[in-house]
């Protein structure tokens, strides 16, 4: 433990605006899983303590959503197009207060030019054998989106163009002038609709920055439509596999901030430049089942990333909101090292909490460095988010202690919550017990309990218009500290010592 820190001196006047981009939109694996009930759960619990704007799935196009329905009738062929379980899942969304962004893949069968998949669940992954065919498709779903929800709303739904088409196992051969062509058939198609709904790409995936400047290049000699520029970041290196797991080395988070920065500096002489910019996926490791993502170590290593990743860009997309997600099938264990800040269940992880540390902050930034992100709202109170920094290449051992020296008169109640490998942590818990693959429903509660944060009330007396807090923070530790001015209304008749016991004073 660091035990004595350099005081954050914190000023009176802002420094800066917190940025809404950490909130913007988050992942949802597959858009089918939409419709499952643990989904619809932890989207509830989700909004409620969070709060996304949008989010983005894979697979909106693939045949499980019943989308594309040839037919042969008495030697006439046609398509039928079926939108039941489309707005199932939109309707679900914008229920809970969340647009779509919409991004279009897979390849439907009776489109498909190939039958290579990806996935258990089996994704095309080829381009369309007919151009025109998919144009009409693209036409005829978001023709149906503006017709049932309205041309206002859609125009603020995003369309991204397919999905880490540089890499081969998602885009046949990965081949760049077929996804160009692509893409350009379909930003047509989507303009076709409503020259206002904006589309985007390349949607391309860590180690692919070279495909941003060719991106731009084909689109500006081409002419094709393109309003937003989009990409993913991760920090994993090889992948090392065990039964039902994953390790990976992590690269410090700072780097997850410069592949945020890549777009724009790398777009800044061509016909893209100045495009809002997504990262549409981001995490530490990019495998469903690498048990850091249910760590503390996640949330402390995420956490720098959160207070300063709205600098760089206009939203970036925690990947994914639950562990309602089978890329590698049906998961097999509670919390597996899937992708979720939430498990299944609902259990809420330390990253989940980090989430909804942030949500409770305010609007001004009044400091922010290596392990504090101090804010205040429009009442006054101030609320600070600190971490313990890590690497991504060492474990600390010890925890870690911040100096905060705020400005304040008079007492202040200062409420702290604590996340770290102890507290508010379901896997720490859930190791102790043996590591079950199906706790019981008393086991259930008792993971439930075990990943609510700790928390501390207490009362800060001010000493020349300041009030100096320590607050240590456990290994891997991230904490909330909530600072409010409040007079003491004890009325003076309450008397402890009476309260326990010990009789009237002498």
């Amino acid at each position: 433990m660091t035990r004595t820190p350099v005081p954050v001196v914190v000023p009176t006047a802002p420094v800066a605006t917190l940025s809404t981009a950490w909130r913007a939109c988050v992942g949802t694996g597959r858009t089918r899983e939409v419709l499952h009930a643990d989904y619809r759960d932890s989207l509830a619990v989700v909004q409620e303590e969070i709060g996304f704007g949008a989010t983005r799935a894979h697979g909106i196009l693939h045949d499980d959503m019943g989308l594309v329905r040839p037919y042969d009738h008495g030697g006439r062929a046609g398509t039928r197009y079926g939108f039941a379980y489309v707005d199932l899942v939109i309707d679900t969304w914008l229920g809970a207060g969340m647009a779509p962004f919409l991004e279009l893949g897979f390849m439907p069968a009776a489109l498909a030019s190939g039958d290579q998949t990806q996935f258990w669940w089996r994704g095309n992954v080829t381009p369309p054998r007919d151009h025109d065919a998919w144009a009409d498709l693209v036409r005829a779903l978001l023709g149906h989106l503006v017709q049932r929800y309205g041309i206002d709303q859609v125009r603020g739904w995003p369309v991204e163009v397919w999905n880490e088409p540089n890499l081969p196992v998602f885009w046949q051969d990965a081949d760049e002038d077929a996804y160009h062509r692509l893409y350009a058939v379909t930003a047509r198609a989507v303009k076709d609709i409503d020259p206002q709904i904006a589309v985007g790409g390349p949607a391309v995936s860590p180690g692919a920055d070279d495909w941003l400047p060719r991106f731009a290049e084909y689109v500006e000699r081409a002419g094709v439509p393109c309003d937003f520029v989009s990409k993913h970041a991760y920090t994993s290196g090889p992948a090392q596999h065990v039964p039902f797991g994953t390790y990976q080395t992590l690269r410090p988070p700072q780097d997850l901030l410069t592949q945020f920065g890549t777009p724009r500096s790398l777009l800044a002489e061509t016909g893209l430049a100045g495009l809002p910019v997504h990262i549409t996926e981001f995490s530490s490791s990019y495998r469903p089942d690498n048990p850091v993502h249910d760590t503390a170590y996640q949330a402390a290593y995420l956490a720098p990333v959160l207070a300063h990743g709205g600098d760089l860009v206009d939203s970036f997309s925690y990947w994914t909101l639950c562990d309602v997600f089978e890329e590698e099938g049906v998961p097999t264990a509670p919390l597996h090292g899937g992708f979720g800040l939430l498990g299944h269940r609902q259990l809420r992880k330390p990253v989940f909490h980090l989430y909804a540390f942030m949500a409770r902050l305010g609007a001004d930034i009044l400091a922010r460095g290596a392990d504090h992100l101090v804010t205040r709202h429009p009442d006054g109170r101030i609320s600070a988010l600190l971490w313990q920094p890590v690497d991504g290449a060492t474990v600390a051992e010890d925890g870690h202690r911040v100096r905060l020296d705020l400005p304040g008169e008079g007492d202040a109640v200062v409420t702290e919550r604590h996340v770290d490998a102890l507290r508010g942590n379901a896997r720490a818990a859930w190791q102790v017990m043996g590591s079950p693959l199906a706790p019981d429903h008393r086991a259930m509660a008792d993971l439930h309990d075990a990943a609510t944060p700790a928390i501390t009330v207490r009362r800060v007396p001010a000493q020349g218009g300041r009030h100096r807090l320590d607050v240590d923070l456990g290994r891997h530790g991230i904490a909330l500290v909530e600072v409010t001015g409040a007079p003491d209304r004890t009325p003076p008749w309450l008397d402890e010592r009476r309260l326990l016991g010990a009789g009237e004073p002498r």
